[in-house]
């Protein structure tokens, strides 16, 4: 999905929910350690795999991933795929379909009550958002791929 049709998806079901805020940025985010969680899922899948051969091989490592990320997802309690969007005020957290295209609010934060951090790692970006008067902190990883829209909305926290 465009950036523009992210954005405006999201002003919509905020509108529907009853905040009408201009939307600065949106972008697809997953749980913190989703990427990783795949990382050491194909390694087990391919020790398993391994066994039966080239393609067990192949097959361990794809199977070990999916359920590596599916498992860390689910321990987080957040959805695999979330939209992250900025407005001047909150940040909003949306669930999403199948197709990563959000579908209702499942979070927001006052972003006079936040704080952010960003911490570079090699292949994502995790975002930190903390609330400063509980510690409550939500922790999230942004892909470097242009297509999901992640730079735009880590700038849009920076100011």
């Amino acid at each position: 999905m465009k950036e523009e049709e992210l954005v405006s998806r999201v002003t919509d079901l905020l509108r529907e929910a009853g905040a009408d805020e201009p939307v600065v940025a949106a972008g697809i985010f997953n749980p913190r350690g989703h990427t990783g969680g795949m990382f050491a899922g194909g390694l087990a899948g391919d020790s398993v795999g391994g066994a039966f051969g080239g393609l067990g091989s192949s097959i361990g490592v794809a199977g070990g991933a999916l359920a590596g990320a599916k498992a860390n997802d689910a321990a987080s309690g957040l959805p695999e795929w979330l939209v992250l969007a900025v407005t001047d005020a909150s940040v909003v957290g949306f669930d999403t379909d199948g197709r990563r295209r959000p579908t209702r609010p499942i979070f927001r934060l006052e972003r006079a009550r936040l704080e952010t951090k960003v911490h570079q790692r090699v292949n994502v970006r995790v975002l930190e958002l903390i609330d400063r008067e509980t510690g409550a902190r939500i922790e999230l990883e942004g892909n470097r791929i242009p297509t999901l829209h992640t730079g735009p909305v880590l700038d849009a926290l920076k100011d």
